[in-house]
């Protein structure tokens, strides 16, 4: 994957192509007790607020059933976002998309969940990535199931966090998998059975949909719903549509 073009950019693949996608429709359907095992603890790493909930909150749900603890870690603000908008300061997004998650985890039924948050610089999240690997050891155990960005998912922040958390594991022996975000954006449909190996779809129960539906709507600062936002959001209707699907993809 280092060698394609991983720009995300304009309106991207459509989720009708990524619905008539006969792979995808065929997927491998994975069962809680088996992702789970007997980890004993879920920790999601996000490299922003909203990745977390957008990738796997049905599955940080669907932990919490299973008895598993759950830690979540904010490894940026998301603070750089809108960078030439005036009524949206980095000081005014730090705090806003902070209250959004907080919210969108209590939608969630998880608002006991552990939060750590490390406030990283938003954009330039490769410049730490040796220190987030460390801080990362330093939380994990063995038992363990780390969920953390794919790997090639073409924003540099998130690929950064992803090369730390594989690290991480490594050290500490705890398993791992990783949610696409924007690769869902970029990547052909007709490469994904190549590029996403192995891949597992989680399916959602309705009332987990609802949830996580509820959940994403907290996050209205990325989906443009508040004031003095002059520009396209981060997460317009067309992107919000792939991950308001009933099911969950992991890599690994």
């Amino acid at each position: 994957m280092d060698t394609v073009n991983r720009q995300i950019a304009g309106g991207g693949v459509t989720e009708a192509q990524w619905s008539a996608s006969p792979w995808l429709q065929t997927l491998t359907v994975g069962s809680p007790a088996a992702l789970f095992g007997d980890a004993r603890r879920l920790v999601v790493v996000s490299p922003h607020p909203d990745d977390e909930v957008l990738a796997c909150g049905g599955l940080m749900v669907l932990a919490q059933h299973s008895g598993l603890a759950l830690t979540v870690i904010s490894v940026t603000d998301g603070e750089a976002c809108y960078p030439d908008q005036p009524a949206w300061t980095p000081e005014r997004l730090r705090a806003a998309r902070a209250a959004e998650l907080d919210k969108a985890l209590r939608c969630l039924g998880l608002a006991s969940a552990e939060r750590l948050s490390w406030h990283i610089d938003d954009g330039v999240v490769t410049a730490s990535e040796t220190w987030i690997a460390g801080q990362l050891a330093d939380v994990l155990q063995a038992d363990d199931l780390v969920l953390a960005p794919w790997r090639f998912d073409g924003h540099p922040d998130h690929e950064a966090v992803a090369r730390a958390c594989v690290q991480a594991c490594a050290t500490r022996g705890a398993a791992l998998k990783e949610y696409p975000v924007w690769g869902w954006h970029w990547l052909d449909p007709q490469v994904a059975p190549t590029a996403w190996v192995p891949a597992t779809r989680y399916v959602l129960d309705d009332a987990i949909v609802a949830r996580k539906h509820e959940a994403i709507r907290q996050f209205v600062t990325q989906t443009g719903a508040v004031q003095g936002l002059d520009c396209d959001p981060i997460l317009p209707a067309a992107v919000l549509q792939r991950f308001e699907r009933n099911y969950e993809v992991l890599i690994g």
